[in-house]
């Protein structure tokens, strides 16, 4: 079976990519496990979606009708548009090990990119260092990534109630000395 790229590497480093989807609007979800077919094959995690003109300094101007009907009196506008992504780093692939910590290189430019598929997701969470990389993860909201990531992750567990008893678990010893925080998070991804 062929994977199902959506996007390309146009910014990269060993902590975060950016990546440009092919077509507007389709980028994976916040909190999705993505993998950068690259050497080695870097896993992340979606932090940030984005939809912006391809000029930079110059934005889209409101119309005041609806998108149908904007698609089919000036296509040509949403050739002007493009949807990144930004994903963080969570870990890579040695096979045939999964490493939950930095690559030693960052992905490359113009490296594929595609949602990983549920057997990449339980294999990858099946361990727990990637939310303490979340936890640490510079300018994203760090709280709302873990509480997406966790529940995308039980998706792929085919919403087993013991992933989510497990989840809690690592974040109660990850946060034990923030009890409110702790309670939040739990609180949320359970609803």
């Amino acid at each position: 079976m062929t994977p199902e790229y959506l996007a390309e590497v146009v910014e990269s480093s060993t902590t975060v990519f950016t990546a440009q989807c092919w077509e507007l609007h389709n980028s994976p979800p916040f909190g999705s496990f993505v993998r950068v077919d690259s050497d080695p094959p870097v896993f992340g995690v979606v932090c940030n979606v984005a939809t912006r003109s391809v000029e930079p300094g110059r934005r889209p101007i409101a119309y005041g009708i609806p998108e149908e009907q904007l698609r089919e009196e000036q296509p040509q506008i949403f050739e002007l548009l493009r949807t990144e992504f930004e994903a963080v780093v969570v870990g890579y692939e040695d096979s045939p090990h999964i490493r939950q910590f930095l690559p030693p290189h960052p992905p490359r430019i113009h490296s594929f990119v595609r949602p990983c598929s549920e057997k990449e997701v339980r294999t990858f969470t099946e361990q727990w260092d990637f939310l303490r990389m979340l936890l640490s993860a510079p300018r994203v909201p760090t709280d709302e990534l873990i509480i997406a990531a966790v529940r995308s992750a039980f998706e792929a567990w085919d919403r087993d109630r013991t992933y989510l008893v497990r989840a809690g678990k690592e974040l109660s010893r990850l946060l034990k000395n923030d009890y409110e925080r702790l309670g939040s998070l739990v609180r949320r991804i359970s609803q």
